[in-house]
């Protein structure tokens, strides 16, 4: 995750970051990414259940029954054992998480733990009454899937109408004081819906929005053809980059953000390095801190039946399931599973072992590069640097 308003319009500096630790209670949301202890935020897909049937959906989520998922008994002493190991955020996602029946039970658990408490959702489902709901149960931000604007958004939900429910969604939310943000999945669908989604976050005053490049899992892995090459992908980012620039010389105060593609954070260091070399340094160390890709790390995912994973895309990498050892002991430095994330350097074949930047990368979306290719330590193939730009060196000590 790149905090890439923070960085590129100087609203965060190296000591922001050196003053926290991921445990410490009284570290901003926005200093996580940087923040020198490694405690992950967890991402509890809570239900696999959906009333929408996404084009990208990384959980293949559909609109039935599923056996098995944790109960609620099982869920708060999930979240207990969460926040007796220090983890500082939980993100409560699906599926569609407002379809688990005693989700604002466990949100209030959560939340009464001293952990953030963040709601993933496609919004349909939120009315006046469920707004508040949220903010009782003490959600400090909703993060709101729109994939494109109108009919297109509505084609890749598979639900017609799911672009002004999700609409008047998000401004439940904001009548009852609750921080939202819309969270846009890029490919080749929705491209020319980029700049219109910046427009969209400025006309609704969200507080955030978050940019994710496409996960090759679940129905996301089979639509790897629709993706964006390497070269259109580059060209998107240089675009999020200038519309950031451009929100910060207008005194906006949206937040945006870039998941899952870490070559990103390169890009984006390259490009200070040319406009802004004095920051260029500092910029370079803040995402030393951030460390490139933190799945296994700095990012956990337990889906609904208990199974910990590395990530929320790799349900194919279980670590253990929290029904037979608390996640505080599967979560340890010697599980066998998570001990290839954590390997500094990764085991990485191919240009990604000999990149100059491995450091700022972490060699990228695992998951992706072991869908695109059979092989877990194959290069990513969203991955956009020239072989010229990997072999230059001058990183900062």
């Amino acid at each position: 995750m790149l905090s890439v308003t923070r960085l590129l319009n100087g609203q965060v500096g190296e000591q922001d970051a050196l003053r926290y630790g991921r445990a410490d209670a009284s570290c901003p949301p926005h200093l996580l990414h940087f923040a020198r202890e490694k405690k992950p935020v967890v991402v509890w897909n809570s239900t696999q259940r959906c009333n929408l049937h996404c084009a990208h959906c990384y959980s293949d989520s559909k609109d039935h029954e599923y056996p098995g998922e944790l109960t609620t008994e099982e869920g708060f002493a999930l979240l207990d054992d969460l926040a007796a190991f220090g983890v500082p955020t939980v993100l409560f996602s699906g599926g569609e998480p407002l379809m688990r029946h005693d989700l604002f039970e466990l949100a209030a658990r959560t939340s009464e733990l001293g952990m953030r408490t963040v709601l993933s959702t496609n919004g349909t489902r939120i009315d006046d009454d469920v707004a508040r709901r949220i903010a009782d149960a003490g959600f400090a931000y909703v993060g709101v899937s729109i994939d494109a604007i109108g009919a297109q958004h509505d084609k890749l939900r598979g639900k017609k109408g799911a672009y002004e429910r999700t609409l008047a969604g998000i401004a439940a939310v904001q009548r009852v004081g609750v921080r939202t943000g819309l969270r846009f999945t890029l490919h080749g669908m929705n491209r020319d819906h980029l700049g219109p989604v910046f427009e969209l976050a400025e006309e609704l005053g969200v507080n955030r929005l978050c940019i994710y490049h496409l996960a090759y899992a679940g129905r996301g892995e089979k639509i790897q053809k629709h993706d964006l090459t390497p070269a259109e992908t580059r060209e998107a980012v240089e675009e999020i980059f200038d519309r950031v620039e451009d929100l910060g010389r207008r005194g906006s105060d949206i937040e945006v953000l870039t998941v899952d593609n870490p070559v990103d954070n390169v890009l984006l260091m390259l490009r200070m390095r040319e406009g802004d070399p004095d920051r260029a340094a500092e910029v370079e160390r803040l995402l030393r801190f951030n460390g490139g890709n933190q799945s296994g790390i700095a990012v956990a995912s337990i889906d609904p039946q208990g199974w910990v994973h590395p990530d929320q895309f790799s349900w194919h990498v279980r670590a253990g399931n929290v029904r037979e050892r608390p996640f505080s002991e599967l979560w340890n430095d010697e599980n066998p599973v998570l001990a290839p994330y954590r390997v500094r350097p990764r085991e990485l074949n191919g240009r990604c072992s000999t990149c100059a930047y491995v450091d700022l990368c972490n060699g990228g979306l695992r998951v992706r590069a072991e869908s695109a290719t059979g092989d877990a330590r194959a290069p990513d193939p969203a991955c956009y640097l020239t072989d010229e730009e990997i072999a230059a060196v001058e990183l900062v000590a």
